[in-house]
């Protein structure tokens, strides 16, 4: 090698090493590269499909009690928050049953609330689905104990609502017996007597009309009725009641409007807010029933210039047995049952009943109905109610 082609190997070697020393200095100063982060647990085939068909609310867990997977119902119901679980309970269930690889199963009661405040229920079942996956499954049971609340409420109330007329029976017949040689006390007792024997068979009567609206098949029996028929035949049934009072009773409104329906749910429903009218209504006042199209609807209205409903009722008016006034309704014979009749009706029909009162000015009830045009079966949107800007509707 001659001397020229030395000295270039020489600073070409010179060079790099120069450059080596300037990143070996550049790299001291940075940790060495992070390992790969372990693959995400992969469901098994098929486990999403299943899981999606179901009507629980479902989800899966990883080892890090992360959620690897959760239906869209198990997010609706606040199970799962921030791709965690939201509750504390099934976080433990979870570690339990990762413990002792068993299924664990238990009913679970969450702080959150429905809209409106009714309470959720479920039961929780979980499970492993792999050595690294878990399984929750969660059924919601709110509307059964719900419905499980009103049976037993119903039932205890109507024990109570029968003892009254019973028991007062019990003792006019003792009093009638006592008073056997008072002419006068024997009529006023057997008068007591009547009376307490109609309010109870008024009772069992709408029993077991309530009964029956809960259990037919209000489809089946339905035809086209007219609304004019429905609103004569209510009108006929308070005459007497109105004529005793003095009340001037009107019906307005748009006359050849229809509904699909049974004529005699629909009489019976008119018939019991016309009753309510006339008998929470002063004497020589006005009861105005009208009748109006509104888009696919029909809207019968029943409007009073009676005592009216304070605000905190008027959202359980239409409670099995609820009164407003519980002295007044022993007077005038009626049962607390006749708005829940009147609301199992609207349902039966495809529609909803709403109420507006002013304690000073009266109260406006209003039957909300599909029009004999529209299918029962398919849902209307709500139109504007006619009642006014406090109208209530029945749940």
């Amino acid at each position: 090698m001659d001397p020229t082609e030395a000295a270039l190997l020489g600073a070409a070697l010179g060079a790099a090493a120069g450059a080596g020393a300037v990143l070996a200095l550049r790299g001291a100063g940075k940790s060495p590269p992070a390992r790969p982060a372990a693959p995400a647990p992969q469901l098994p085939d098929g486990v999403t499909a299943v899981l999606s068909a179901l009507r629980s609310g479902s989800l899966v867990l990883d080892t890090a009690e992360a959620v690897v997977w959760a239906s869209s119902t198990a997010y609706s119901w606040g199970l799962v928050r921030e791709g965690r679980l939201a509750d504390e309970e099934i976080v433990r269930a979870v570690r339990a049953v990762r413990s002792d690889v068993e299924v664990a199963s238990f009913d679970l009661e969450p702080r959150r609330r429905r809209r409106g405040g009714a309470r959720f229920l479920f039961t929780v079942q979980v499970a492993p689905l792999t050595n690294d996956l878990v399984v929750v499954l969660a059924e919601d049971r709110s509307e059964v104990a719900r419905l499980d609340d009103v049976r037993r409420d119903f039932v205890a109330n109507v024990s109570h609502e029968l003892k009254t007329p019973v028991g007062a029976l019990s003792l006019l017949a003792e009093a009638v017996e006592g008073a056997s040689d008072d002419p006068e006390a024997v009529l006023r007792f057997a008068g007591r007597m009547q009376h307490e024997a109609a309010r109870l068979s008024s009772m069992v009567n709408e029993l077991i009309e309530l009964s029956r609206l809960q259990n037919d098949d209000t489809a089946a029996h339905s035809s086209v009725v007219p609304i004019d028929d429905v609103i004569a035949d209510g009108c006929d049934f308070v005459r007497t009641a109105v004529a005793a009072k003095g009340i001037d009773l009107r019906a307005t409104g748009e006359h050849g409007l229809t509904v699909y329906g049974v004529r005699e749910q629909l009489v019976s429903a008119l018939r019991n807010l016309l009753d309510n009218a006339v008998n929470y209504s002063p004497e020589r006042t006005r009861v105005v029933v009208a009748a109006h199209a509104l888009d696919d609807r029909v809207e019968i209205s029943v409007a009073d210039q009676g005592i009216g409903i304070s605000e905190a009722d008027q959202s359980r008016v239409f409670e099995r047995f609820y009164r407003v006034d519980p002295a007044r309704s022993r007077a005038t014979g009626g049962t607390g049952l006749g708005l829940a009749i009147v609301k199992h009706v609207c349902a039966n029909h495809g529609g909803d009943v709403v109420v507006w009162s002013d304690e000073k000015s009266g109260s406006t009830f209003t039957l909300r109905l599909p029009a004999a045009h529209v299918d029962p079966a398919e849902p209307a949107e709500d139109p504007p109610s006619v009642a006014g800007p406090k109208a209530k509707v029945a749940q």
